[in-house]
């Protein structure tokens, strides 16, 4: 027994050690939902315990939310603040964006300090989360979407540390274009 809590210390202290890895995206954004056509150049750092697959939604949380002064946060690193956030010029949160399956206690706080709260969930559980957390947060003003994990993985599958990415989006979807290929990952809005 004790000898399996030094083992947890000790991987405790690994994890704490190893450094982000950074990631280059120059991205050729086309929303045509918003009408914003944009070319981006966004540097993400990925935490040693966050998945490519979790790093790329806040990408593409990014693409579809692109707008001044939004920008990426602490997000893992940092339990108090989201992923993505938009403050105004006078420095009240005017959006919060999470990603992954957040529990509802996180998202009524979010909602009580920012004037717009957007989810974005993800992975294999997502369904799960959402059926279990359903009543809870249909009563919340926050905005729940959810990604095709499938998707997901099959752009993950795609991506380099540095790279050229198109992403147009058309409706529920961004359609992303890369030197190693084309996908489509649709979202869909949970009511």
């Amino acid at each position: 027994m004790r000898q399996a809590w030094r083992l947890q210390i000790i991987k405790r202290k690994v994890i704490m050690a190893l450094k982000p890895t950074i990631y280059k995206f120059k991205v050729a954004l086309s929303d045509l939902n918003n009408d914003v056509y944009e070319s981006l150049n966004l540097t993400l750092a990925r935490h040693p315990s966050e998945t490519l697959e979790r790093m790329l939604v806040r990408l593409l949380a990014f693409c579809f939310n692109t707008q001044e002064r939004l920008e990426f946060c602490k997000g893992i690193s940092d339990p108090e603040e989201p992923d993505l956030w938009l403050r105004g010029l006078d420095g009240n949160l005017e959006l919060w964006i999470d990603v992954g399956e957040p529990a509802v206690e996180r998202i009524k706080k979010a909602t009580r300090v920012a004037s717009t709260v957007k989810v974005y969930a993800f992975n294999s559980k997502a369904d799960t989360w959402w059926d279990l957390n359903r009543n809870a947060l249909t009563e919340l003003p926050a905005a729940i979407f959810q990604f095709q994990w499938n998707e997901i993985k099959v752009l993950a599958d795609k991506i380099e540390r540095t790279m050229d990415l198109s992403v147009t989006i058309s409706e529920d979807s961004a359609y992303v274009a890369t030197a190693q290929g084309e996908c489509e990952v649709s979202l869909q809005q949970h009511h």
